[in-house]
């Protein structure tokens, strides 16, 4: 059984660095991962736009595709997108756009149009933030944080991550994250010496959050590095409060299903279904 902390935690983005799955290969792969014991962590297969033409041979009539969509080139790219989603056999679980540089608010929501799926606004990380988050909130959208990615620029700090989630769980808007989530508590990687961030500190800084803490105790938390601890403090969570920190921190995108289910058994946290994928 997946506990309740991780259901629909993990979007694959096998396609996505550092992993650059072949889409002929994610597809099954994806199925695969619908289809294992640990179905219930794994959330939508997510494709650039760019990905909707080579994707349609790969595509099964009798069984939809759960996907999310990523437009990085703005709210016209995501619009054609959902042109061609519509025609083909895929459950459209989320569109993602990216805010072009320069792009306000009102002007990105009159080019993007109305749209009827989970739409997650990629909140520029500039004094844009405050009125792009007030923004999707007046809208019932929902936020998306990029927490890393190639360059050690692409990694916001502790203290700006921390930011950024008080300011959309006081505006009561739900959000998900994507890049450099590659392990459940914060570490630095031996290859590039990037400082990443835990999936499992955002949960409890989320959690902090909705209990008022103040900035400081969001940052540290986030810069937590001791794995054991950070687990138990999951792990003793209650339902309510687990529930809360979900409904708010919804998924994050990571290139490898697997990694976070094995990671996260070795903490003690899904020993259940390790044993059933291993049987």
């Amino acid at each position: 059984m997946i506990p309740a902390f991780a259901l629909g935690l993990c979007d694959d983005a096998a396609v996505f660095p550092p992993g650059l799955t072949p889409l002929a290969e994610a597809v099954p792969a994806h199925r695969a991962h619908r289809a294992a014991p640990y179905a219930g962590l794994v959330g939508p297969l997510v494709l650039p736009a760019s990905a909707l033409d080579d994707l349609d041979p790969l595509l099964d009539d009798a069984d939809p595709l759960d996907l999310s969509l990523t437009a990085p080139g703005g709210p016209c790219e995501a619009a054609k997108a959902l042109v061609k989603a519509a025609d083909l056999p895929v459950d459209l679980r989320g569109l993602e756009v990216a805010v072009p540089a320069g792009m306000g608010p009102e002007e990105f929501f009159r080019v993007l149009g109305p749209v009827d799926v989970p739409l997650y606004v990629e909140v520029p990380r500039d004094d844009r933030r405050p009125a792009m988050i007030a923004a999707i909130a007046a809208r019932g959208h929902r936020a998306k944080f990029r927490t890393g990615g190639v360059k050690v620029s692409m990694y916001p700090s502790p203290e700006e991550l921390a930011a950024a989630i008080k300011a959309v769980t006081e505006a009561g808007v739900p959000f998900k994250a994507t890049a450099g989530l590659h392990h459940p508590v914060r570490n630095t990687d031996p290859e590039t010496g990037f400082h990443q961030h835990g999936f499992l500190n955002l949960l409890l800084a989320t959690d902090a959050a909705l209990d008022g803490r103040p900035l400081g105790d969001l940052a540290a938390i986030l810069a937590d590095r001791d794995a054991p601890a950070v687990a138990r403090r999951v792990a003793r969570l209650s339902e309510a409060r687990t529930a809360a920190a979900r409904a708010l921190f919804l998924s994050f995108g990571t290139c490898s299903i697997t990694d976070p289910v094995t990671e996260l058994a070795d903490l003690g946290l899904l020993e259940s279904v390790l044993q059933e994928t291993t049987r």
